[in-house]
């Protein structure tokens, strides 16, 4: 029998054309593992040994091993103090992924989520094995959780040299810098995260709201074009964002995706990996960051199932444009219209003032200063307090001197204030040792700073025709009558 040719070819387009469709439509159609369920897989298989974010090399080289089993461990080289920077890769799919953390040694967020994630991999038999088996068979993993060990051994930014590594991309003048890039041209992924931490004080723009997971697809020229590249990661974003939105709405911003020629981040979206950027800022009362370390986990684990299933291409570049920038907006605390003195004279101001973290061993304390001050109508604070009609005064050390910050109470530190002493003196201790009163304390100083003005250390009075109604200690706000519940973290000077 005779067949025409043209039908055959006819019907052989139309089957190919329904086999696209239904393979697009079965791809696009599958539900992402839910919220609720991301959500438990990080309450089961969060890394215990890991409680608090300033840990070191040291402490990652026990948990590395012990992963050794279900993960491929290698020695990628060394820092320039000479520690081990360790790759683990799992699965067996022909989709590379590769994701590397802490290259600016205190941004450790990520670096906390990894080794959930790790924990979450190597487990079986529960619920979580349809995921698994879904990443182990489509996706070819490698992690590089630690690549400025030097810096975090400091919980610094820069590694041994002094260079940030986020600018080396290019010289490679570190060793860390050459082992990254090796790294990722003899692995050549098809995506690529470049998981960092930023200050807590961005917000989304036009809110209060702290820009919680800041996302980016970075770019890879000036003019910062569109290409396939970037597609991938913008539309992987949009899939990451619909799952913060369900747990931190309003929490999110993109971070500017300005050109910066020397940064790994946009050469490796130049070089073909299609890279998204995670940073993570701050969220109320997660100082140690341990919950945005699991929304990390969640996005992380959501962002590898879309790669999987190749889902995130039911996404649009205009979802990914509407997700609002990050700006740089928000102080600890804003007190609006405070007088201030210049001249015998007193004048209505705003007051910003942030509070910087400063690293002391395995924890941290508060240094406080004036940001900016004026009208800060554009400003917002984590805590704002109006102060009309109120006027700044100075403090006073107390004249007696305690033996230890032990044996000085909260309720004695309070009722100090209220007589107007904003410090005291001990005769013990040493200078740096940290406490928790609501009150400043002196070892090695007769007298403390104080001020109003950009730059100046807050410790003053808000005060009423001369009486004493609110304190700043270390910019902390106390209200000397019905003074709330707050964590102070402050040295001994």
């Amino acid at each position: 029998m005779k067949v025409n040719s043209n039908l055959l070819l006819s019907m052989f387009l139309l089957f190919l054309v329904f086999t696209i469709s239904c393979k697009t439509a079965n791809t696009l159609s599958s539900a992402p593992t839910s919220v609720a369920t991301l959500e438990a897989a990080y309450s089961k298989y969060k890394e215990a040994a890991i409680t608090h974010r300033r840990f070191k090399h040291a402490d990652l080289q026990p948990l590395i091993k012990k992963h050794s089993v279900a993960f491929e461990v290698s020695k990628l080289g060394e820092s320039v103090e000479g520690r081990s920077i360790s790759s683990l890769d799992w699965g067996d799919g022909k989709t590379k992924v590769m994701l590397w953390s802490q290259m600016h040694g205190n941004e450790s967020t990520a670096t906390m989520s990894l080794f959930d994630l790790f924990n979450f991999l190597e487990a079986s038999g529960d619920e979580f094995d349809g995921l698994r088996d879904l990443l182990r068979t489509n996706l070819d993993l490698k992690f590089i959780p630690m690549i400025n060990p030097d810096g975090a051994e400091q919980f610094k930014r820069r590694n041994a040299i002094d260079i940030d590594l986020n600018r080396d991309a290019i010289s490679q003048i570190s060793p860390e810098a050459v082992i990254l890039k090796a790294a990722r041209d003899d692995f050549e992924p098809e995506f690529g995260f470049n998981l960092h931490d930023q200050q807590t004080y961005y917000n989304a723009t036009g809110t209060s709201k702290q820009a919680t997971i800041s996302v980016l697809a970075p770019a890879y020229n000036y003019a910062t074009d569109v290409n396939a590249v970037r597609i991938r990661a913008m539309q992987t974003i949009v899939g990451m964002n619909e799952v913060l939105q369900e747990v931190v709405p309003g929490h999110v911003g993109k971070y500017d995706d300005a050109f910066e020629p020397r940064a790994f981040g946009d050469n490796i979206t130049k070089w073909g990996t299609s890279t998204i950027l995670i940073e993570s800022g701050g969220y109320p009362d997660d100082a140690d960051k341990q919950y945005i370390r699991q929304l990390n986990f969640m996005i992380i684990l959501n962002a590898l199932e879309q790669i999987a299933t190749k889902s995130y291409e039911q996404y649009t570049t205009d979802q990914y444009f509407a997700i609002p920038d990050n700006d740089l907006q928000l102080v600890d605390l804003l007190i609006n219209e405070v007088e201030v003195p210049v001249n015998g004279k007193y004048y209505p101001v705003d007051l910003g003032i942030r509070r910087r973290d400063i690293t002391a061993g395995e924890t941290y304390y508060m240094s406080a200063s004036v940001d900016d001050l004026g009208d800060l109508q554009v400003y917002f604070g984590l805590e704002e307090f109006d102060a009309s009609g109120l006027k700044y005064a100075e403090g006073k050390v107390y004249e007696k001197e305690f033996d230890s910050v032990n044996t000085i109470d909260e309720a004695k530190a309070m009722e100090l204030l209220k007589q107007g002493y904003l410090a005291v003196k001990v005769n013990s201790g040493a200078k740096g040792d940290l406490h928790q009163l609501p009150i400043l304390v002196l070892k090695s100083m007769e007298s403390f700073s104080s001020g109003w003005k950009t730059g100046e250390s807050t410790n003053f009075f808000l005060e009423k025709d001369g009486i004493r109604k609110y304190a700043v200690v270390n910019g902390y706000l106390i209200d000397l009558e019905n003074p709330k519940d707050q964590e102070f973290k402050q040295q001994i000077y």
